[in-house]
């Protein structure tokens, strides 16, 4: 259910302002991002403005806000969006990655309110929930919206959906929905930029440019690291949830990792950012015959190639599992929902790690781990 939840997202909750278009960027000061295709942020006389993108509706807005200084005036005319005091001081928070950002930027103890409280696994916030100092709103999909009023948050931090019918009673409530789309950008430093706007809504945007500054020269220093050792090993990613193989487009921040790190991906080609939803007849013709397979699984233990065939039968098909090239990350023992999003160069050191076996490592794997017998 897990990786249902983060990992086979392919569509987008849509937001009430989903369907305006433009971009109101005059008489400001655009902020340079380097990456990110989706965000534009334009500082103005009294407040910023920010714009979200909506990646799967070309020329459309899934949102806009309007960050206002708490020590400022609300000016008396501002563009239609969201507004934002900042920085933020309470925040309930859906989603385990935003949670672990929060916590590295030193907020942490902003949170006042969680949902999904099982796919979080970050100490601090379970140690906050017992103590009743974080409340626990239940299922993200439905939560409790009843707890959230409760706690007053200044936001609400959740990661949209595609065709759900929308937020239901949390657009009822007047907390600003900050939707965290950061997910469908194309490229995992695109991704990861978005700390750059989580770090204005929390008055930590020294520290958020700081960090993204570190990890994006560590991700460029391997990726050339990388170039230099040439044409890497072809890889399968994931594996059968149910019925289908949820495939990372040739265009996700997973696809462009592959590429960074100088692999062969089946689905280069592709042009989907999210994933697609395939049968595994199709994976099995399209990329039965990589060299290496990863795949991310949740479990107590290293799980074994025997344990991986008796969930599918059909896996003994694909050349990787012939080989015994199979690598597994286990979420329940790693911090790879927490981590990767924003520090994708860990990852990154992973991928090239493994594709290329005759480099020497530079550091031992974080994630992955080769399948026991």
């Amino acid at each position: 259910m897990r990786k249902l939840l983060l990992l086979g997202i392919t569509v987008v909750w849509l937001s009430s302002c989903g369907n305006r278009t433009g971009f109101s960027q005059e008489d400001g000061d655009t902020l340079h991002l380097k990456y990110s295709t989706l965000l534009s942020i334009v500082r103005h006389d009294g407040y910023t403005e920010v714009n979200i993108r909506n990646p799967w509706k070309e020329g459309m807005l899934l949102h806009s806000y309007i960050l206002v200084p708490k020590d400022g005036e609300i000016p008396e005319q501002l563009p239609h969006g969201s507004i934002i005091r900042t920085p933020v001081e309470r925040a309930a928070v859906f989603t385990t990655v935003h949670c672990s950002l929060l916590n590295t930027l030193g907020h942490g103890g902003n949170i006042v309110a969680v949902a999904d409280l099982k796919y979080i696994k970050i100490p601090f916030v379970q140690e906050q929930v017992r103590k009743g100092k974080i409340a626990d709103c239940g299922n993200g999909m439905s939560p409790v919206v009843e707890k959230i009023m409760d706690v007053k948050p200044d936001i609400i931090m959740l990661s949209p959906f595609e065709n759900s019918g929308g937020y239901g009673k949390l657009e009822d409530i007047d907390i600003p929905l900050v939707e965290c789309a950061e997910y469908m950008e194309s490229s995992p430093l695109a991704r990861a930029e978005w700390m750059k706007f989580y770090g204005m809504l929390f008055g930590e945007e020294v520290q958020a440019d700081s960090l993204f500054a570190v990890v994006d020269n560590n991700y460029q220093q391997l990726k050339s690291l990388a170039r230099d050792a040439g044409e890497g090993r072809s890889v399968l990613i994931d594996k059968m949830v149910g019925s289908v193989w949820y495939v990372p487009g040739g265009k996700s921040t997973i696809g462009q990792m592959v590429q960074d790190a100088g692999g062969l991906y089946p689905w280069a080609d592709d042009e989907h950012s999210g994933s697609l939803s395939l049968p595994f007849e199709t994976v099995l013709e399209k990329g039965g015959s990589a060299e290496v397979w990863l795949y991310r699984y949740s479990s107590d233990h290293l799980q074994t190639y025997q344990e991986l065939l008796s969930e599918y039968r059909g896996y003994r098909q694909l050349q990787p599992f012939a080989d015994r090239t199979v690598y597994g990350c286990n979420v329940e023992k790693t911090l790879f929902y927490e981590e990767s999003p924003f520090r994708p160069d860990w990852l990154l050191s992973d991928f090239i790690q493994i594709l290329h076996p005759d480099k020497k490592p530079q550091s031992p794997l974080r994630y992955y781990q080769k399948l026991n017998e």
